[in-house]
């Protein structure tokens, strides 16, 4: 497929879906650092379009995507050689991420609506550099088998997958007795209680060791991030749920570990900065020059603690959604979506995600997923189910830490 077979000296085409978010402007940040290798061919972002254009001016892409169409025609007033390559909405990242040139498209879109386009690069037959893990946590076994069916390579972004996949290399996946992949514990993981329930979006928003986006942010502090990379590892490393335990490491040095049968624990560890796991990533199966800061092994202290479930308890949800199966984890996906917004607006509480999020799972009787569109309507009904839910009030003073 595209990407697998470069001749010597020709650049991999790059396409990016998120260019302007914070795996985006990392993923740029590599490409700068090693220009004999790669060339961007396609951009999609948000409404984020000064940045957009900026990118535009220095690569050059042969398409880009916006949200509106009036953002769309705006750029194409500034860029008139992209007047009939500029795309909007979901179908104009949906082209973006299939671009005919690109070799890999590098999903980095937050939340659900990276679902569509990151299949479309995989029935374009490109590679895929995978940062936006609710494709799999929405559509685990179709995506897969989609991938499967294309002979494109799903290759992690997220530090703790591409860690595991790291530490998985040049041994045999039946030798696996466990993946353990590490939560750096968030904000409030030595805060009272009594706190958490008190907790503010700026408080949740302090994230201790990694600079991420705001949805991202609030999902690591409950742990609900963790809780779908819990379920994109079972995708997309062919394991049982039982087989992926989480471990809370403060420090974030270990980014995740794979337990084998005889003993042996293979650890990946590095410095708490994304631009490590896109070159990996981007080059995969070789190693390149990353623009990352050295890390100092010398004088590190490492902890590991069991999650405490009266602190985390949306780390459960991961396990009971994958026990429901099929709509069940994009339930868990779209709730936990409509909840974080209303958080961050001051609807709700940081607990209230919780309740809600678990109430709309326990309502929630899960059909059988033979297309993209029985996702796409899990999505809905969820979303549509936790608006609901906190429109009635039913979070306040309900189920929660």
């Amino acid at each position: 497929m595209a990407g697998h077979g470069l001749k010597a000296g020709e650049k991999k085409a790059v396409a990016i879906v998120g260019s302007t978010g914070s795996i985006g402007r990392s993923t740029l940040d590599v490409i700068r650092a090693n220009p004999a290798r790669f060339r961007v061919v396609a951009l999609a972002a948000g409404r984020n379009t000064g940045l957009l254009k900026r990118q535009i001016r220095e690569f050059s892409p042969a398409f880009v995507s916006v949200l509106t169409e009036d953002a769309a025609k705006d750029v194409a007033r500034h860029f008139p050689y992209l007047r009939r390559a500029v795309g909007f909405g979901t179908l104009g990242a949906s082209r973006a991420a299939a671009h005919g040139e690109a070799d890999i498209t590098v999903s980095a879109i937050v939340g659900a609506a990276g679902f569509l386009p990151t299949l479309a690069a995989i029935k374009a037959g490109h590679d895929v550099a995978l940062a936006n893990k609710e494709t799999l946590v929405m559509g685990g076994a179709l995506v897969m088998g989609e991938a499967r069916k294309m002979g494109v390579r799903m290759l992690p972004v997220d530090s703790e997958h591409s860690a595991v996949f790291q530490a998985l290399q040049g041994h045999r996946l039946r030798d696996v007795k466990r993946i353990i992949l590490t939560a750096s514990g968030g904000p409030f993981l030595r805060t009272a209680l009594k706190g958490i329930r008190k907790a503010t979006p700026a408080e949740a928003l302090a994230h201790p060791t990694w600079s991420m986006g705001r949805r991202i942010t609030v999902d690591s502090a409950t742990l609900m991030n963790k809780a779908f990379e819990v379920i994109e590892a079972r995708w997309l490393f062919g394991v049982t749920p039982d087989k992926i335990a989480v471990c809370v490491h403060p420090q974030s040095v270990v980014h995740s570990m794979v337990e084998y049968i005889d003993g042996s624990i293979v650890a990946q560890m590095g410095s708490s900065d994304m631009k490590g796991p896109i070159a990996y990533a981007l080059a995969y199966p070789e190693r390149i020059n990353a623009p990352v800061k050295p890390f100092d092994i010398t004088g590190k202290t490492l902890t590991f603690l069991k999650p405490d479930p009266r602190r985390f308890p949306c780390l459960g949800l991961a396990y009971s959604a994958m026990e429901l199966g099929e709509t069940a984890a994009s339930v868990l996906n779209a709730a936990d979506e409509v909840c974080v917004e209303e958080f961050l607006k001051g609807t709700i509480g940081f607990t209230d995600i919780y309740g809600t999020v678990a109430s709309v799972l326990e309502g929630h009787r899960p059909w059988k997923v033979k297309t993209v569109d029985d996702i796409l309507e899990a999505d809905r009904w969820a979303r549509e189910a936790a608006r609901n839910f906190i429109m009635k009030g039913k979070c306040r003073g309900g189920r929660s830490i």
